[in-house]
């Protein structure tokens, strides 16, 4: 028993090294004000979150497989929304001044940086029910930030969002017009005919979509639907810049097999030269799925059958 004991704990400790190596790098990724948020809201970052973020924070498109409730989503939506909240305002570096008190200062922002009017960040759903996800995702980190940022006298940002649905009332989509979200949470279907309508004009600045359950989407022709609809919104972005990169692709499940495959079909094809070549983008997977411990009970309908006769089994069988 000492040997697997031994070898038991050396796995631990390099899985705690490992965490540690991770975590500084999270945290020299994300601004000031959003690690601090972080460190007040949770313990500690899950393993989905700290393999994700440094692929994400550097706008790669990724495939993030891991268990429901392990934070994948908060994983997507925290590297856009950093990116949102100080986009316009640069980001800030940590300080220490004369009398040893910590404090935050912006960094002047690199050219290039300022943000264009206009959709940042398209959350898909396959499900209508989307409040859960949205609140607890999305407005409760943007909340959370920004009151960090006021309370160490950081310039931020103000990230609106909003929701369009087959619900969403024709007031509100004309408002959306006028004055365009930074995030848009919406459904397969309506991301369709908004590309179909003058509602595709807010969407030519799009930088990032995250689809959440694409295990749902992968084998259907709704899925086939939507990822021809992200063809469309790649064109869109193009006419609009042709030096524009390609979209930051984020798919989100528990369940996607094969891994290889979900993610060829997320990051589609691009061509490039006048040949008409293409070939596939590339998508980070990261697998963060963790085995379920199998648990095997065996019931017998006698107590002790290691030592019972076998005329004792017969009658049990003939019963």
């Amino acid at each position: 028993m000492a040997p697997k004991s031994t070898s038991a704990s050396t796995a631990r400790a390099a899985s705690q090294d490992a965490s540690q190596d991770l975590s500084v790098i999270s945290q020299d990724l994300f601004h000031p004000c959003t690690r601090t948020w972080f460190a007040e809201a949770f313990a500690n970052p899950t393993r989905v979150q700290l393999e994700s973020w440094p692929a994400l924070f550097k706008q790669e498109s990724a495939l993030l497989l891991a268990p429901t409730g392990s934070g994948k989503t908060l994983a997507a939506f925290l590297a856009a929304i950093d990116r949102l909240v100080f986009a316009k305002v640069g980001r800030a570096e940590e300080s220490v001044s004369k009398r040893g008190k910590s404090t935050l200062r912006s960094k002047s922002p690199a050219a290039g940086t300022e943000a264009k009017t206009g959709v940042k960040v398209i959350y898909i759903s396959p499900l209508k029910a989307l409040g859960v996800d949205v609140d607890r995702n999305l407005r409760a980190p943007l909340a959370g930030i920004s009151a960090v940022a006021a309370r160490e006298g950081v310039t931020h940002n103000a990230v609106s969002v909003a929701i369009r649905s087959g619900d969403t009332e024709s007031r509100e989509r004309a408002r959306m017009l006028r004055h365009p979200p930074d995030v848009l949470i919406t459904t397969p279907e309506s991301l369709f005919l908004m590309l179909t309508s003058k509602a595709r004009e807010i969407l030519a600045g799009v930088e990032t979509v995250i689809i959440d359950e694409i295990h749902t989407m992968v084998s259907s022709k709704r899925g086939a639907h939507l990822f021809l609809s992200l063809e469309r919104l790649e064109t869109l972005r193009k006419n609009q810049s042709a030096d524009v990169t390609s979209l930051q692709r984020i798919g989100l499940s528990a369940t996607q097999r094969p891994l290889d495959e979900v993610a060829r079909l997320l990051g589609g094809y691009q061509q490039f030269g006048d040949e008409g070549l293409s070939s596939e983008r590339t998508v980070n997977i990261i697998d963060a799925s963790e085995k379920r411990p199998f648990e095997l009970t065996i019931c017998m309908p006698l107590g002790d059958q290691v030592d019972q006769a076998a005329d004792e089994f017969n009658v049990v069988g003939n019963a």
